[in-house]
């Protein structure tokens, strides 16, 4: 028995010192790593706030543009989690809404002033994140993970773009 206990632990080292050795073969900084954990939780929230939109938008831009949010962000965190599975990186597979209080704000808000609030957050949102985003495709040490930052920075600014031109038309409630 003891020796099997040995090659267990054996084994279980062997694992360990592999993954170790993939996650600094891919090159991963605690940079590109908090990137990819602020991106899964973003792509998250995204798509739960455009389902509410989608649910409680007063005018058909706002509810369209929440239907946009969920599909985007939805394919982006898909996308996301393949990246990270292929450079070896753990990231938030569910978001806690209770500790985003301008998000819990929101849920329990309707008609003209849920839209204007909800647009209003994210265009924040938004320019937060296309900053964010553009930091890591320029200075991100892993290159496929700076290939995707780059790649959705037209899409962040696309959502920017509507949210700007929602916020125009969407009157304080």
């Amino acid at each position: 028995m003891r020796g099997g206990c040995l090659v267990t632990a054996c084994l279980g080292l062997a694992a360990l010192l592999t993954a170790a050795a993939l996650l600094a073969a891919a090159g991963l900084t605690k940079s590109d790593e908090a990137f990819l954990k602020m991106a899964a939780d973003a792509n998250m929230t995204e798509a739960h706030m455009g389902k509410v939109a989608e649910n409680q938008g007063a005018v058909a831009g706002v509810r369209d543009f929440g239907q946009t949010l969920v599909k985007d962000h939805t394919q982006a965190y898909d996308q996301l989690e393949e990246l990270a599975q292929k450079v070896g990186a753990p990231i938030p597979n569910g978001i806690d809404i209770a500790k985003d209080r301008p998000d819990e704000r929101l849920i329990h808000m309707s008609g003209a002033k849920f839209d204007h609030d909800f647009v209003r957050d994210e265009v924040s949102s938004h320019r937060e994140a296309i900053g964010a985003f553009r930091r890591e495709a320029e200075h991100g040490q892993n290159p496929e993970v700076r290939a995707y930052a780059k790649k959705m920075v037209p899409v962040l600014e696309k959502h920017l773009h509507i949210a700007e031109r929602l916020l125009k038309t969407t009157a304080r409630g």
